[in-house]
Formats: structure tokens, C-alpha cells, sequence
């Protein structure tokens, strides 16, 4: 530590000879999560047992602000205990860089950012940062931006390459060639606010003649919001249309929630999502799943990520009622959510007997808590359980007639760790 000081020093001392008004702060992560996994994202199979481990986070960060520039580096490395053996020479994972960016104020409404960034916006049903994964998720992308205390307005894209080619080379990485999005926000007064949203990704992938193409779709919609001091709502309706590998896509999906500040301290909602899917007997080559991309799905749809966190994609679509409790006292924070899952289309199965089963896929009773240990130092954890139906047996296989859980305990350390002006 005090290394990484003075060496901070030394570079800052030479800086501010010939530039002045200079600010840095430097913070670091540390979150370690226990994790028992007993029919996880899915049902356990019939004979098997589940399995515990525990992750971690690690990040140092760096935010300098100089007049109109500001410069963030996130460095990070993600592991599961014992993933190497003690006296390793090397980590398995390594350290990535999870932020990389600079932007520049020309002037106070008008910015550009440029590098590795966070793409977080609204509620993050389409684009948000995951910070429930431990790796996240961002983004090489630039970012043209306008903002009011009204107004916000952000303009961006990406496009990438595996690497730098001198010949046109198949884009591998699992993820989009090229982006360019959207986003206008209106906050039309303290409680009504108004959002939209046009995201465009294009995906490579190669013909029946190995030419390489880009399919593009476009994923858009409002999401509006009312707050005051008793109640907190959101609405959003997103569209899906465009091509993926050829197919031509149109799905939809949408949600409402509606809290009610009870107590000061008791908090009751009330929510229901439909995501659109297709009937497991369609022969039609159209998409009719919708896709929420990139956005923070562990937040939604139950904390067991059985649906759409790396998995049913392309699929029956999901209907989520669920009610959410919230309680608040002194450093403690508490919640339950129940949902309950339904298919959104038919589920059928094959021939020849071609039987439409129940619609009703489950329901999920999650329990949380968080204590704020110490300024920098919170505690949370949880336990969830799934009573699986038939269907929901049948679609993603496994044992609905066993016990399937989850429970998690993590400890995040966030202390700021130098900070300087001048």
C-alpha cells in the first residue's frame, strides 16, 4: 500500500508542474460469495447431487478528473476458490480490464466517452452493467452524450474484430459484430419520468456459400416511471424485430410494477412480465422469443436464473407474477418476492402423442437480507427455493419432485483507499 502511494505521488507530482485542477481517487473491491447450488438454473437431475463453492471479485480502480477530461481504469480479476493450487505461479483467470475509458465535457451539456464502458440504462431490463455476475459486463464501445437537468440524450456504438487483421477474417467471439443504440430520457417533472430506447445489434455468421453476413435486429420501446413519497411504478414495452442467422425476428415483452410505501419502513409491490415465446409445436422459421440481450437478468424472473440468464433462449417465453415485500430497519434490509412462472405460448409434446401440457411452470419463493456492517464493509445473503411443475420438468428436464435450492452469502469490502486534489 504504501508503494502504490508514492508511486502515485510521483506520477501526479510530475503531472501537476505544468496542469492544474487535478483530482484522483482510487478504491478497491473485495467480494467474496458463498454459494450452495441445489437444483440452480434448473431442475436437479434425478440421482444427482448439488454442489457448493465460493467466487470472487477483486477490482482497483482509478478515476482522474482533469478541467473537462475524465479518465476511469477498472482493473479486475474474478475466481473460484482453488481454481489454482497455493503455490501457483500464474492465475487462471489472470487480470482483465473491466473499465478503460476517457471522456471529454465539450462543453456542459455535450460529452464523448470513448474505450470500455458500462452500458446501463433505466431499470437494465435491455442494457445493464450484470453486477450480480462477478466478471459484470462492458462494453468497447464510443458514446456522444447530451444532458439537461431535464433532458438526456445518448447516442453510441461498437464494432469489433478478433483481432488486428489484414484480410477479412470470421468475427468468433460469442457476442455482436457491431452495435449502435439510442437512448432519450425526458423527466417531465419530480415524480413523472419518460424514457426511450433503439438498440440495433448486428450478428456475423456465414452462408450456405461461406460468405460472411451481418443480420441486424433492432430491440425497442418506452419504459415510463412514477415515483412520490408512497408510491414507486414502472412500465416498459419493448419490440423485437429484424433478422438472426437469416430468420426473421417479432417478439415483444412487457411488464408493470406497482409499490406502495406502507410503513416508513414496510414497502409492498406487485409486478407482472410477459416475455413472448413460441409454442413448442410452431413449425414457423420467424422468432418469436423474445431476447432481453444485455441486460442485468438476474434481477429479474426469480433469483434462481432459470429463465433467460444463459438460458431459455429461443423458447416458450415466460409469463412472472410476483409480489414483493420490503423491510427496512436500522442497518438491516429484508425482502420476499414469490413468483409465479407460467409458458407464455403452448407447450406440446412431440409426436405421436402431441399433448398440450399445463401452461403453469413453477413457483419461486425468494428471501433476502443485507446489513450494512460498517461504512465500507455489507453483508447480504439469501435463500430461494423452486416447486417445479411437470412442464417446467419437461422443458428444461431434471426432477421437479426434489428439492430444489439456493442459498448465498457475500461479503463486499469497498474501501477508498487514497483520494487527492489539487
Amino acid at each position: 500500500m504504501k508503494k502504490l502511494r508514492i508511486l502515485i505521488l510521483l506520477v501526479l507530482g510530475g503531472m501537476s508542474a505544468s496542469i492544474q485542477a487535478q483530482e484522483l481517487d482510487v478504491n478497491l473491491q473485495v467480494r467474496p460469495r458463498f454459494e450452495y447450488r441445489n437444483g440452480y438454473k434448473t431442475l436437479l437431475p434425478e440421482g444427482q447431487k448439488g454442489t457448493s463453492q465460493i467466487s470472487q471479485r477483486s477490482r482497483l480502480n482509478f478515476n482522474y478528473k482533469q478541467e473537462d477530461l475524465t479518465v476511469k481504469l477498472t482493473l479486475q480479476n474474478t475466481r473460484t476458490w482453488g481454481d489454482v493450487v497455493p503455490a501457483a505461479t500464474a492465475d487462471k483467470n489472470g487480470v482483465a480490464v473491466f473499465e478503460a475509458w476517457a471522456q471529454y465535457n465539450f462543453t456542459q451539456k455535450w460529452s464523448a466517452r470513448m474505450g470500455r464502458q458500462v452500458l446501463s440504462y433505466d431499470n437494465q431490463r435491455i442494457l445493464g452493467e450484470q453486477d450480480w455476475g462477478q466478471q459484470a459486463q462492458s462494453h468497447d464501445a464510443l458514446t456522444v452524450s447530451y444532458h439537461t437537468e431535464t433532458q438526456k440524450l445518448d447516442l453510441g456504438g461498437a464494432y469489433n474484430s478478433t483481432a488486428e487483421n489484414v484480410l477479412q477474417t470470421p468475427y468468433t467471439v460469442n457476442t455482436y459484430k457491431t452495435l449502435q443504440y439510442a437512448w432519450y430520457h425526458n423527466q417531465f417533472n419530480t415524480e413523472l419520468g419518460l424514457s426511450f430506447l433503439l438498440l440495433n445489434t448486428g450478428y456475423e455468421y456465414a452462408n450456405p456459400d461461406a460468405k460472411l453476413l451481418v443480420d441486424y435486429k433492432q430491440t425497442f420501446g418506452p419504459y415510463l416511471t412514477y415515483k412520490n413519497n408512497k408510491i414507486d411504478s414502472n412500465f416498459w414495452l419493448y419490440g423485437q424485430t429484424g433478422k438472426s442467422n437469416d430468420l426473421q425476428v417479432s417478439a415483444w415483452n412487457a411488464a408493470a410494477n406497482f409499490g406502495y410505501q406502507i410503513t416508513e419502513s414496510f414497502k409492498a409491490g406487485l409486478g407482472y412480465e410477459f416475455l413472448s415465446g413460441k409454442a413448442s409445436n410452431d413449425g414457423s422459421t420467424v422468432i418469436k422469443s423474445f431476447n432481453p440481450i444485455f441486460g442485468t437478468n438476474h434481477g429479474f424472473n426469480g433469483y434462481m436464473d432459470y429463465f433467460y440468464v444463459g438460458n431459455h433462449l429461443n423458447n416458450i417465453g415466460l409469463q412472472d407474477a410476483f409480489l414483493k415485500l420490503n423491510y427496512n430497519i436500522n442497518k438491516w434490509q429484508f425482502a420476499l418476492i414469490p413468483h409465479v412462472f407460467l409458458s407464455a405460448a403452448d407447450v406440446v409434446t412431440p409426436l405421436p402423442q402431441s399433448a398440450k401440457l399445463d401452461s403453469y411452470l413453477g413457483t419461486e419463493i425468494d428471501a433476502t437480507f443485507g446489513y450494512n456492517f460498517k461504512k465500507d464493509i455489507t453483508v447480504s445473503g439469501g435463500y430461494s427455493q423452486m416447486f417445479g411443475s411437470k412442464t417446467l420438468e419437461f422443458i428444461k428436464t431434471g426432477d421437479a419432485d426434489h428439492t430444489n435450492n439456493w442459498a448465498w452469502l457475500m461479503i463486499s469490502v469497498n474501501p477508498r483507499i487514497f483520494s487527492w486534489k489539487k
